[in-house]
């Protein structure tokens, strides 16, 4: 196997025959080049320079103090970006494993790199394929261990992007696999993330077990099951694909730890665990009860920080909120259920969706799909927020912030 800085919880092979360094000074120049023409906004740093607040023509935007790319999606995206530029790289064919992150127009931008997908309905090429002489790059969300340790048998170069607080999570769950405790994971049992999580909880010779909750009504299904039992069959056809293969609740119930999947709401997942430990305690008393439950918080930092930081802004009047970013991003669609509960909000992709100021097509979370409204924009004075998810380039805010400025006749170079 070939290794690029693989982090220990991905590797078991023995030590790798070469290491190369993707962050030398001339490759992160032409990467710090590359990615500040794709990505970057001097408008969006000069309004954030100004305290967030931008007025002109009875329309003021306010941004929120955290939002866009955070330090685990920038080394990301500069990792993919310094594999294509590296030297020793040159000529070899370049893979993913997926979505770098949940934003289209940086997947697509590294598709144009020429970096091919081998996950998902967009899949360009298979693993099956590989040879010892192809790069692999592990995306942000990290990977599914089966499919990492398939690739290491191909004797691939990985260049791992995987999240630090995503790998984290991981040790948490591999420490309950160890000690025989089921993983209860709140998070979205089809998101990259949480079948890696998930992966990891297996890991240890099969003898962990996990199960995937998503909402609050289904951890109360689960607390239920914790205290009185109920229909085996019943339980497993309900979480069917969210468990680990023989799962049986009747025994992987009896202890069991909380994780999350990093982008969830913090709040929520506090709820869940505690939920489920007070179940535990229903169940076996106060002195055994906690014994068979354990917890450690695993929310990711920037998810968090952008969160409060739309809870501060929502205390402000506004008149309407947009949340710009990736339909599928869930650290995104949660700022959209935080803005929705408090206000008006549209949750948009980016700046075509902001078709006139009498139409605009949001993603409509209830619906699952993008549905177009009329009428969205008040006439006369108007206060909007926005914000957008840690996987969303400032530069996606800033055709946002001038498409909107446009509808009154101002010129971008006169905001700010």
């Amino acid at each position: 196997m070939n290794s690029l800085s693989t982090p220990p919880e991905l590797s078991t092979a023995p030590e790798p025959r070469k290491r190369i360094n993707l962050r030398t000074p001339d490759i992160m120049a032409a990467v710090q080049a590359q990615v500040e023409t794709h990505y970057r906004s001097e408008l969006v740093e000069r309004i954030r320079a100004r305290g967030g607040v931008v007025s002109a023509a009875g329309m003021t935007l306010r941004l929120a103090k955290q939002f866009g790319f955070c330090y685990g999606v920038e080394r990301a995206i500069d990792l993919a970006y310094a594999a294509r530029h590296s030297k020793e790289f040159a000529g070899k064919r370049l893979f993913i494993l997926g979505e770098i992150i949940h934003n289209p127009e940086v997947n697509a931008q590294i598709a144009a790199l020429g970096i091919k997908n081998l996950i998902g309905p967009r899949r360009e090429a298979e693993v099956d394929d590989l040879t010892a002489d192809d790069v692999v790059i592990v995306p942000a969300f990290g990977a599914e261990v089966s499919t990492v340790e398939k690739i290491k048998d191909k004797g691939c170069y990985i260049v791992d992007t995987t999240c630090g607080d995503v790998m984290s999570v991981w040790r948490r769950v591999r420490s309950y696999a160890a000690d025989e405790v089921t993983s209860i994971i709140h998070g979205k049992s089809e998101h990259e993330e949480t079948k890696a999580t998930a992966s990891q909880a297996r890991s240890k010779a099969g003898r962990g077990h996990y199960l995937v909750v998503l909402t609050l009504d289904e951890t109360d299904y689960v607390c239920d099951y914790i205290r009185h039992g109920g229909d085996r069959a019943a339980f497993l056809d309900k979480f069917a694909g969210a468990h680990s293969e023989g799962f049986d609740p009747e025994i992987h119930l009896k202890t069991v730890g909380v994780a999350n999947q990093t982008t969830m709401l913090r709040g929520e997942t506090e709820e869940v665990q505690r939920r489920i430990r007070q179940a535990i305690t229903d169940r076996d008393g106060p002195e055994t009860g906690p014994k068979h439950f354990r917890f450690f918080d695993t929310i990711c930092g920037a998810t968090q920080e952008r969160q409060d930081a739309l809870k501060e802004m929502l205390v402000l009047p506004m008149n309407l909120l947009l949340v710009v970013g990736g339909y599928n991003s869930s650290n995104t669609s949660h700022l959209a259920e935080m803005g929705a509960a408090k206000l008006p909000t549209y949750f948009i992709r980016d700046a075509s969706r902001l078709i006139s100021q009498e139409q605009i097509t949001h993603f409509d979370l209830h619906a699952g799909q993008e549905v177009t409204v009329e009428n969205w924009l008040p006439e006369g004075d108007v206060v909007i927020g926005v914000t957008a998810g840690a996987s969303c380039p400032n530069h996606l805010i800033e055709e946002t912030i001038k498409r909107l400025f446009s509808f009154r006749g101002v010129e971008v170079g006169s905001l700010a």
